[in-house]
């Protein structure tokens, strides 16, 4: 059917209607300068997005019958597809009694710009079915509409097209192939598109970038991004966004720097896209100053820049900062969305304030908002460890929908906090019934049940583990010293530093201990004698890490470690005389939230 419809030929756009035609070359003559002016305004009033009068042009256009005419109906489309109203876009398409290629591109792009990708890609189908051929200003339409909806098999049936249609040598069509591909981490077919192209552009570009950095090669996301410099490429901010993304996550600080000083000389510092990557980087990094720095020199704000700045002062536990961050950005008019309020839930949930966070959650329905599996995780999380099982459970329970996976790990990390194995366990059966599950539930269960004495029911929950062939996370700790990543486990003795690492860790606990530090053994949740314990806990790998940063870093900087599990009670105790006894400033990244360690306090204020 495709194929038959490729090979008919297409039709000319039809003439202007009889009716309209002028006359006498005085009527032809008007009637092209009132044709020229109406096209302009409407030109003229989508750059300025002015819908009141552009709706009073709409009006005067359909009183002097121009609207049957293919190119000003490009022109209506268009101009509410700019203000937002796709809708009237498919209004003013639908009653064109004439439709050309450019109405049906302009209607499609309208959906896609629009969030309404299913009428993009439908509408698309419809266009394939009047026997009309797409073009270089359609096929990126279609193809950012298979983005959004991650349908990289609708994407790739679009691409067989562009292949037939000659397209896929376009620049234009092949970026956005590119970028569709990427997006719906199909990063082989992203690259594969990407090295077959003629010529590329920033696009193209950016969207493999960005493919690599989805799917968490980071280091070769990096290595393009060092070619296209080479190249001369003029990359843009989603490319600096990308880079910026990547040095987040692997919480590259030094390669953030360097990237962000580029990002100041080519003036892209100032768009609110780089600038929430960026503050994203400095908090991942533990130096929230930075983050706060970038958020205020921004000149304008959007949604995603405020966003990134509450999430970081909820890691951070800056929570009265965050709240009043919300009032400010609702005094400016922006409203919030789900992420917002997750980030809200995080701040409360990390300070241990209840009622503020049953207020948010309950504000979500204020603005149309539907919670999610997070909003609801992070909810139970605030209850339950503040010690509210019941109440925790009893929002399980009234979900509208079947909890998930992280819900219900939430839930059992209150339980193990507060030694409650019976509701861990009925919590561990609810689970079991979701099917396999990820080793970081059975660990928590196992570690309830270590933490109250249960080893023979610790070892059954991990035998569950081994048994479905899922193995537990190791724990890691690591240390970035210039461009150099040091990475420990516990107990780890690879390091070239090795002895002077322990060395001072030996000397250092000897003034812990003479400072009133004890070791508190029932973090180890091993069934070992006391004398293993001692030795077992006493070199966890962020004790390795802060031990390291002592015997390297300068005595005025502070000492940044990443970890990418939870800190344990008896090193988060001991970090605590490490710093009061060593003098420094310590930040601990785990997990979940940043620990910042200064003269023997912690600013979570041992709620964690």
């Amino acid at each position: 059917m495709l194929h038959q419809l490729l090979l008919n030929p297409v039709p000319k756009p039809p003439p202007i209607p009889p009716s309209y035609r002028p006359l006498s070359p005085l009527n032809q003559f008007l009637y092209e300068e009132t044709y020229r002016h109406i096209c302009n305004l409407l030109l003229s009033l989508t750059h300025s997005r002015s819908l009141p009068k552009g709706l009073q042009l709409h009006a005067h256009i359909l009183k002097s019958g121009l609207h049957t005419i293919p190119l000003v109906s490009h022109h209506l489309i268009n101009f509410y597809s700019k203000t937002h109203l796709p809708l009237l876009s498919r209004q003013v398409f639908d009653e064109t009694p004439e439709k050309t290629v450019t109405t049906w591109s302009s209607v499609i792009s309208s959906f896609a710009q629009n969030e309404l990708p299913w009428l993009a890609i439908e509408f698309f189908r419809r266009m394939l079915g009047s026997n009309f051929r797409p073009d270089d200003h359609i096929f990126p339409s279609a193809t950012k509409s298979c983005a959004i909806l991650d349908r990289h098999d609708v994407g790739q049936s679009i691409h067989c097209l562009a292949v037939k249609t000659g397209y896929d040598g376009d620049v234009f069509v092949g970026s956005s192939l590119v970028d569709m591909y990427a997006k719906c981490r199909a990063i082989w077919d992203a690259r594969k598109m990407f090295n077959e192209m003629p010529e590329r552009n920033v696009v193209s570009w950016s969207g493999v970038i960005y493919g690599y950095t989805q799917v968490g090669e980071n280091e070769e996301a990096l290595r393009l991004f060092r070619q296209a410099l080479y190249e001369n490429l003029d990359v843009n901010d989603f490319t600096f966004s990308s880079v910026i993304h990547v040095c987040s996550n692997s919480t590259l600080l030094e390669l953030g720097k360097q990237i962000h000083g580029l990002c100041f000389k080519t003036s892209f510092d100032s768009s609110s896209f780089v600038g929430s990557s960026l503050i994203s980087l400095y908090s991942k990094c533990g130096v929230i100053e930075g983050a706060y720095r970038i958020f205020y020199e921004v000149p304008v704000k959007n949604l995603g820049l405020w966003n990134a700045m509450l999430i970081a002062c909820a890691q951070h536990t800056h929570t009265e900062k965050a709240f009043d961050l919300f009032k400010q950005m609702e005094g400016a008019g922006v409203k919030p969305n789900f992420i917002t309020f997750l980030g809200m839930l995080y701040a409360c949930s990390h300070a241990g304030l209840v009622e503020k966070g049953q207020y948010y959650f309950e504000l979500m329905k204020k603005y149309g908002i539907e919670s999610g599996d997070q909003h609801y995780a992070s909810l139970v999380h605030l209850l339950a460890r503040a010690g509210k099982l019941q109440d925790a459970l009893s929002v399980i329970k009234e979900m509208p929908r079947e909890p998930t996976e992280c819900v219900w790990g939430a839930f059992l990390t209150g339980c193990r906090i507060h030694g409650n194995t019976e509701m861990a366990a009925y919590a561990a059966d609810r689970v079991f019934e979701l099917g396999p599950v990820g080793s970081g539930l059975h660990v928590l269960l196992s570690n309830a049940y270590a933490a109250v004495g249960r080893y023979e029911d610790a070892a059954m929950a991990r035998k569950m583990l081994r048994d479905q062939g899922v193995k537990k996370e190791t724990g890691l700790s690591w240390v970035e010293e210039g461009n150099k990543v040091h990475t420990f486990a516990a107990g780890d003795t690879r390091h070239a530093k090795s002895k002077e690492i322990y060395q001072k860790l030996q000397e250092l606990g000897e003034e812990m201990e003479r400072a009133g530090y004890t070791a508190d053994t029932s973090f180890v949740l091993r069934q070992v004698d006391v004398e293993e314990k001692n030795q077992t806990i006493r070199y966890h790998s962020e004790r390795l890490a802060v031990a390291f940063g002592l015997i390297t870093f300068p005595s005025d900087r502070p000492i940044r470690v990443m970890k990418n599990l939870r800190i344990c009670g008896d090193c988060h105790t001991a970090i605590k005389f490490m710093s009061k006894c060593s003098g420094r400033v310590i930040i601990v990244r785990d997990n979940n939230r940043f620990h910042h360690f200064e003269d023997g306090k912690c600013s979570c204020r041992d709620y964690w």
